[in-house]
């Protein structure tokens, strides 16, 4: 879809490319990358800009807004064939489904932006797991073949914009297969089952990289994991540092082979006990960086000094609470934004407590301070 943008472009003297190797490794930028995470889907919806201007997806409304690109590519890296999606029962307000990924999840009637309630996991103990992981995990499936030379012409080796290697979930996914709950048992209950679990999820995302990297050259790694929640992780510390930090460093290992050296896993909520242990990882971005789970990001800049780089930390809370709010917040972060291996965005999607006229002003601050014109 052809987006005609509501905003100028910052002003820039050099590519999206250039800016975001600079910035994210403490080298002079002409101005801070200009992204954001994204909305919630009820923005869509309710905001007149995105309504009125035809705007209902994320990838729409980053064009709309003019900000500047970045890619990343993704391979078949977890459940292959997936479970076909079907409405297994309809309640009054509810309806129970079951999802792509085998699991009975209960989701509100009007759709509005919720953590679904997950009912039932597919993976009760060691023998549904060996039968799941035979019928839908094989690394070798013919679905999870690279067409490397049609993404190599999808994102040419002289393109201006950053493109990412996505490295999966080595347990965030695994939560969401056992569920909050059934994690939290399995963990103490089937430790070798979680385990087994980990390693698979490993190797299928080694077995992508070896298709890709080499081949296409990449300026950043991603990753997914979401473990934690306002009070920590939902996995224990130990268990994380013993059994999933061996695996990125396997990761890690491979991609420095092949120069990347920027890897950002997504993980909400307080992340704080095991950062140390992403660092040891070898994953050294945090993103998005949520304010009130993790504290102020300066705080864990100045702790961490430059092993840790940061993407997001900007509060949505402070954003929901008018443009005075919004100015003392962003002028706290201007001093880590300056230091470099910053970029600041909204610290998940943008919810739609926030006022249109707020958003638009948050950006228009955002450009006079950071965007060095």
């Amino acid at each position: 879809m052809n987006i005609s943008p509501c905003r100028a472009r910052w002003k820039s003297a050099m590519t999206d490319r250039q800016r975001f190797a600079e910035q994210m490794h403490f080298r002079p930028v002409d101005r801070c990358f200009n992204m954001e995470f994204g909305y919630w889907k009820d923005n869509f919806k309710q905001w007149p800009i995105f309504r009125d201007n035809g705007i209902t997806s994320n990838d729409e409304a980053h064009q709309f807004f003019n900000f500047d690109r970045i890619e990343k590519l993704e391979g078949n890296i977890w459940i292959w064939p997936p479970f076909e999606p079907r409405e297994v029962e309809r309640r009054e307000r509810t309806r129970l489904i079951q999802n792509a990924d085998g699991l009975l999840a209960e989701v509100p009637l009007d759709e509005h932006d919720t953590v679904p309630h997950f009912v039932q996991s597919p993976i009760a103990g060691p023998d549904d797991w060996r039968r799941f992981k035979a019928e839908r995990l094989d690394a070798d499936h013919p679905q999870r073949r690279v067409d490397v030379e049609a993404m190599r012409a999808r994102h040419p080796a002289d393109r201006d914009y950053p493109l990412g290697v996505h490295c999966g979930s080595m347990i965030g996914k695994v939560r969401d297969l056992l569920t909050f709950e059934g994690i939290a048992y399995a963990i103490y209950d089937f430790p070798d089952m979680v385990e087994d679990m980990v390693e698979t999820a490993c190797q299928l995302v080694l077995s992508f990289l070896d298709q890709v990297l080499g081949k296409i050259e990449f300026d950043y790694a991603s990753g997914w994991e979401d473990i934690c929640f306002n009070l920590g992780p939902i996995v224990g510390v130990d268990f994380f540092r013993r059994v999933v930090v061996p695996r990125y460093k396997r990761i890690r290992r491979r991609l420095e082979e092949h120069g990347v050296d920027v890897w950002y896993t997504d993980c909400d909520g307080d992340v704080r006990p095991i950062v140390p242990h992403l660092l040891e990882g070898g994953v050294n971005c945090a993103f998005p960086w949520e304010v009130n789970g993790s504290g102020h990001p300066g705080a864990a800049i100045e702790k961490h000094g430059r092993n840790l780089l940061m993407m997001g930390g900007v509060d949505k809370m402070q954003l929901g609470r008018g443009q005075e709010a919004i100015k003392a917040y962003l002028e706290s972060l201007a001093p880590w934004v300056a230091r470099g291996g910053f970029i600041p965005f909204c610290d998940h999607r943008c919810p739609p407590n926030v006022k249109v006229e707020d958003y638009l002003y948050y950006l228009d601050l955002k450009e006079e301070m950071f965007g060095m014109g």
